[in-house]
């Protein structure tokens, strides 16, 4: 038995889409995460800076590896990321200064 090759024929409906015209602007796609990258960025400076005030222990940590993974993936907010990783440290440079003067974990602004 012989096969026989088919040819098929094709579709109006499957032509090629038309080339866009030479003055449109060409759209790049936009590289995946970098969304979330910026909006890391934000948030390490958001945490860091509200860390100063109240949970620095847990706040200062989060900003700074925020801040680290921002700066690692390569965020436009380049300044932002750098600042929520200085608040970041200050957060736990506060808390062991607040802790030294009171020999203990929790602190207070009222002593």
């Amino acid at each position: 038995m012989g096969s026989t090759a088919t040819r098929t024929r094709p579709h109006a409906d499957t032509a090629p889409a038309p080339a866009p015209a030479p003055d449109a602007p060409v759209e790049e796609p936009r590289p995946t995460g970098r969304r979330d990258t910026d909006g890391m960025a934000v948030a390490s400076f958001i945490l860091g800076l509200v860390g100063l005030l109240v949970l620095n222990l847990v706040l200062g940590p989060i900003a700074i590896v925020l801040a680290t993974i921002a700066l690692w993936r390569g965020t436009t907010r380049r300044g932002r990321a750098l600042l929520g990783l200085g608040l970041g440290v200050a957060d736990l440079v506060v808390l062991a200064a607040l802790v030294s003067v009171d020999n203990t974990v929790s602190w207070g602004l009222a002593g």
